[in-house]
């Protein structure tokens, strides 16, 4: 019995090490994909798909429009943004590859990353008064 016990401790451990594998190794390639997106291109595509009329020009969102959903300019990680835009089951739509491709996605992820944070108005000399 301890014998048969092991071997399936052995086959558990390769099954679990190889799921391991395939999660890692798909978090790596879609931090490339991430990666490689263009954030000149994600503004043309982020415009192009209509997400700035929820989310404004600049990612930062609006009560009246999308519950004030703020996604620039810390955006979720790119495996999470990529899941919620895909399978969103909520007031937004979901885009699938047939209307968003991953490289369109990628562009748009670069492009919420490239937005850069807003000024602390005690910066500001005129409203720092």
């Amino acid at each position: 019995m301890s014998t048969g016990f092991t071997a399936l401790f052995r086959r558990c451990v390769t099954i679990a090490t190889a799921v391991v594998c395939i999660i890692l190794g798909a978090g790596i390639l879609a931090n490339q994909t991430a990666a490689a997106g263009s954030a000149e291109s994600g503004r043309i595509a982020f415009v192009k798909h209509g997400c700035w009329q929820c989310h404004g020009f600049e990612g930062q969102g609006s009560t009246a429009t999308s519950n004030g959903a703020v996604l620039a300019p810390d955006p979720l990680p790119f495996e999470a943004f990529a899941a919620f835009v895909r399978n969103s089951n909520r007031s937004m739509p979901p885009y699938r590859e047939t209307i968003l491709s991953d490289a369109d996605l990628a562009d748009i992820y670069a492009f919420l990353q490239s937005i850069p944070k807003t000024q602390n108005d005690k910066n500001i000399p005129l409203l720092d008064r």
